[in-house]
């Protein structure tokens, strides 16, 4: 039985104050929790209705009834299984290959689906700005898939980083060059902008290489492409060259 201490902790989790606090975040359904589990992160506890995880300390596995999983999970139709684990020691930002910057992604969807991506095309850094959705926000956590685990993750001053920064940086913009006319480094900065707004006036003053992908629609009317759609076209496009 998952104690009222416990579901007061985990439900805290779902905010990012609390998740800073204890430093802990957690996680729903067994692919993503299997992941997380044979990666660097570290299981608090384990919540589970149904699911078997073998190899596991039985002292922190708690069986647990469908009504008590509802009562702590983020999801409206939620899985068989929570898991809490600490947050890892975050580690500094490799400079080389390929990184992608995240410009004041707001949307937790596409923060995690961006997370999904990067492991897919071999992108191991991942900086974002300070204003960036919480990698450890559960719908994050979600969207991911797992491939969190894979991703070395930072929130920085993006305008200082990007200013100390010997690699060529790219940015996308409606009047940039044509993504699949241009001849694309094996190394850079890959920055992608706020849903809404796209890259800030004060990102856009440091970036040297401007690219567009552009519309075929023969309305031409269609304003802009989901940042997540957008990032796994570029991504595909500079692994492509």
């Amino acid at each position: 039985m998952v104690s009222k201490n416990q579901i007061k902790l985990i439900t805290s989790l779902q905010q990012k104050k609390f998740r800073k606090e204890h430093k802990l975040f957690f996680a729903e359904g067994k692919k993503v929790i299997q992941e997380l589990i044979h990666s660097n992160f570290s299981l608090e506890y384990l919540f589970s209705t149904a699911a078997v995880f073998p190899g596991i300390d039985p002292k922190k596995i708690l069986t647990i009834s469908e009504t008590e999983l509802k009562k702590i999970s983020a999801l409206t139709t939620p899985n068989d299984c929570l898991a809490v684990f600490k947050q890892p020691e975050s580690k500094s930002i490799n400079p080389s290959g390929l990184i992608v910057a995240l410009d004041d992604i707001r949307d937790p969807g596409n923060l995690g689906t961006i997370i999904r991506l990067c492991d897919w095309f071999g992108i191991t850094e991942l900086v974002c700005s300070e204003e960036t959705a919480d990698i450890y926000n559960p719908k994050v956590v979600q969207a991911t898939m797992g491939s969190i685990a894979r991703v070395n993750v930072n929130y920085v001053n993006l305008e200082k980083f990007i200013n100390e920064t010997q690699l060529p940086v790219f940015g996308t913009f409606m009047d940039g060059e044509n993504i699949y006319k241009s001849t694309l480094p094996k190394e850079g900065i890959i920055i992608m902008g706020n849903e809404a707004n796209g890259i800030s006036p004060e990102i856009e003053k440091v970036v040297k290489n401007r690219l567009t992908i552009p519309r075929f629609g023969d309305l031409q009317q269609t304003e802009s492409l989901n940042v997540a759609t957008a990032t796994a076209i570029i991504l595909s496009e500079f692994k492509r060259n």
